[in-house]
């Protein structure tokens, strides 16, 4: 398949928070944005006219558009501001200073300090972040400190020294703000309780420490100390609309490559993920054409050897969901929890996004591929003998059992064929028997198919469970058709797909492509069950009286309702006036009916 237009590419972004990078025609990156919609933002390069020179220029060079999906805002501001220090883009402002984001230290000594830094040093110590704003740093910072006495000097203080008496306490001492572990009035297990409580507060679990701050809150409320209480009131505020963690970024996942793959019938989608001191620096998704029929397994070896050479990575570890086998001087990490899950669980992501946007290429530029795929797809799924390329599906309609109807809906290649579609008008049962109406209308459709020696089906869909199936299958054995043509019913509660002869309903992936073409077929058949339901009721209503007057038929009916509108406004029409639509017989047949009412 040739490389996508850069409209096709504007009409598969979603509508997600991520990172969008725009590349020249030489394919080198020329901006790299964030954005909470990534599908409006791009968008909005092409729609808006752009007062700014520069915009315009960047607008005629971008060539082709690449997008990083991500959880959150929070972690597509952190995602560009990597990217652009990696690739420094020629459009985008570089700071001069080389900012970086905040982080809070949990700095490895005898008892550690907590404090805010810029640099992150691989000395042990524990960083916790990035943060996207220092007030969520200093409010951090600020209720540890309320909550727990840690000194704040940069004694150390080793064991000897604290028991030479080498140091004295201070005045955060005096104050309250800290117990004297420089004098030994602190023990190192004591210290280490608050430590391990303000670790929990920086990964996020805040619930202890929030309650410890309501109930200070509610004491300084008491006291009359409303200003304080507004304070601590603001802080929590903060700290519940607050992500505490990031999935972009983790110092401690330094020099790591991490790959995840997504698989359909003919095509295996690859997502790679270059972590460097922490950050992601490049997001690449490679699509595999399946030759013979290979595992997901010999897939990502395939895909995790050309990826590394293409992209010259000296890692050594990776990240995967499953077991490859690489040779034994690469570490393999298959991630259960924390951290590492997470940026797998985003690569895998970022892959089914990328195999998303590919359906939507395709289905645009390749209908017929588009159509191959989900027939493969719809076999397996419903594990059919054969590609239901042509599908019909069946639908009862009845109101308080007036004027029962049923509806035949006809999909080729997973595309409704109209022209193809049929009502039917329930005959031979009396009443609203939905199974046996469902009985009749299968036996007259697929009797007339066979006279006329028309193309069957490879699968029927009754629209019902397994009482609607039944009924269906008994219709099929009359004719000699069960066993050539596969039939399911699906019921509506919990979209259970029924099989003849299997207790046991099959559940497919609510976001399966498979389910969504059989519910757009049952809704279809609903649809146009419904709408020869109405036009039969509201004809039934409209023309029933005229028509049990002898010798008034349909057509006299219809002509009638054209001019007048209405049955009251003919049963008060005049002789002649009738006359010239009708004639004079059947004009005198509806004056003398009205009379004798």
């Amino acid at each position: 398949m040739s490389k996508p237009t850069l409209e096709i590419q504007l009409k598969t972004i979603p509508h997600e928070p991520g990172v969008y990078q725009y590349f020249d025609a030489d394919d080198t990156i020329i901006y790299v944005g964030k954005a909470k919609d990534l599908k409006k933002r791009v968008s909005s390069y092409f729609t808006k006219t752009h007062d700014n020179g520069k915009t315009r220029v960047l607008v005629k060079k971008i060539a082709s558009i690449k997008h990083i999906v991500v959880e959150t805002e929070t972690d597509a501001l952190l995602l560009e501001n990597n990217l652009i220090k990696k690739y420094k883009p020629r459009y985008n402002v570089l700071l001069k200073d080389d900012k970086s984001y905040p982080w809070i230290c949990l700095k490895k000594e005898r008892f550690p300090r907590v404090f805010s830094t810029r640099r992150v040093f691989k000395d042990g110590s524990e960083y916790f972040g990035p943060y996207t704003s220092m007030k969520t740093v200093y409010t951090l910072l600020d209720l540890i400190k309320g909550l727990y006495q840690l000194r704040t000097c940069n004694y150390h203080l080793s064991e000897d020294k604290v028991a030479a008496g080498k140091y004295k306490v201070c005045l955060e001492y005096h104050l309250g703000n800290c117990k004297g572990p420089c004098e030994g009035l602190q023990t190192v297990d004591d210290y280490n309780k608050d430590i391990k409580a303000i670790r929990e507060i920086l990964k996020g679990n805040f619930k202890d420490s929030l309650s410890q701050f309501k109930t200070q809150m509610k004491q300084v409320a008491q006291e009359m100390q409303f200003e304080e209480a507004q304070r601590i009131k603001e802080k929590i505020e903060v700290l519940e609309n607050y992500q505490a963690k990031s999935t972009i970024v983790n110092p401690k996942i330094s020099n790591v490559d991490v790959f995840s793959i997504i698989s359909d019938e003919s095509y295996g989608y690859v997502n790679f993920l270059q972590l460097s001191f922490g950050s992601i620096i490049r997001s690449h998704t490679l699509e595999i054409k399946k030759k013979l029929d290979e595992t997901d397994q010999q897939l990502l070896e395939l895909a995790i050897t050309e990826i590394r050479q293409r992209f010259s990575s000296n890692s050594k570890e990776i990240y995967v969901p499953f077991k490859v086998n690489l040779g034994e001087k690469l570490k393999v990490t298959i991630p259960k929890l924390g951290d590492k899950k997470r940026i797998l669980e985003l690569s895998v992501r970022n892959a089914k996004y990328y195999r998303m946007e590919r359906f939507k290429q395709v289905k645009i530029i390749d209908p017929d591929r588009h159509a191959n795929r989900v027939m493969a797809q719809m076999k397996t799924d419903l594990r059919l003998k054969e590609e239901p390329r042509h599908i019909e599906c069946f639908d009862n309609s009845n109101i308080q059992g007036t004027h029962p109807v049923a509806a035949c809906v006809v999909f080729k290649n997973g595309k409704p064929s109209k022209k193809e579609y049929r009502h039917f008008n329930i005959k031979t049962v009396e009443g609203p028997d939905d199974f046996a109406s469902m009985e009749e209308v299968v036996y007259r459709r697929y009797k007339r198919l066979l006279d006329e020696e028309q193309a069957l089906p490879q699968l029927i869909i009754i629209d019902g469970g397994k009482g609607q199936l039944s009924s269906a299958l008994k219709s099929l054995d009359q004719l000699g058709l069960r066993q050539k043509i596969a039939i399911i019913g699906i019921a509506k509660r919990l979209e259970e797909l029924f099989y003849p002869d299997d207790p046991i309903p099959l559940y497919l992936d609510k976001k399966s492509e498979t389910l969504k073409i059989i519910q757009q077929l049952r809704n279809e058949a609903h649809r146009f069950g419904i709408e020869h339901h109405r036009n039969r009721r509201s004809k039934s209503a409209l023309t029933t009286e005229l028509e049990t007057i002898p010798g008034i038929g349909e057509q006299t009916v219809v002509a009638l309702m054209k001019q007048f509108k209405s049955v009251k406004r003919i049963s008060e029409a005049k002789l002649e006036n009738l006359e010239q639509i009708v004639g004079l017989a059947r004009a005198k047949k509806i004056v003398d009916y009205y009379k004798s009412k």
